[in-house]
């Protein structure tokens, strides 16, 4: 039925036992994987002017980013791999995870979001929410939410 996972992760835990069934999902429906990574922004009191304004500082603060995106999306590309399933890897830099994930799974053809429950808890989930809640509200594309 679907042929075409977009699978988010942030590295956690849960969302590293998400990439491991949606592994194992498609493998079983033989549908091939699109791992993603929402990267975000350099802290804009970094970029800003004064003593830590330096432009060595930003383009440091890019790469150590970029490698932490790398490192994630390896791994899962390794498990997916291992059980012989297709898999590309993605990742977008942006301030609002829950729209580069639907933009993400739109422009790479997916018919499916697996993705974490990635449960805030008190007051910040109610004056946040979490982003798999955000997908699930925005996306048009099917979700599954592994708990």
């Amino acid at each position: 039925m679907f042929k075409h996972l977009l699978v988010p992760t942030d590295g956690s835990p849960l969302s590293q036992d998400a990439i491991a069934r949606a592994v194992s999902f498609a493998r079983e429906a033989g549908a091939r994987i699109t791992f993603f990574y929402a990267e975000p922004e350099a802290p804009t009191a970094y970029l800003g002017l004064g003593a830590i304004g330096n432009p060595h500082l930003s383009q440091e603060l890019r790469e150590r980013l970029d490698g932490a995106a790398q490192e994630i999306l390896s791994a899962a590309r390794q498990l997916a791999q291992a059980a012989g399933v297709d898999c590309q890897q993605l990742a977008r830099v942006g301030d609002r995870p829950y729209e580069l994930i639907i933009r993400a799974a739109e422009s790479s053809g997916c018919d499916l979001i697996f993705m974490a429950s990635h449960g805030r808890r008190g007051v910040t989930a109610l004056l946040l929410g979490s982003e798999t809640q955000k997908v699930l509200t925005h996306s048009k594309i099917p979700v599954l939410v592994y708990r």
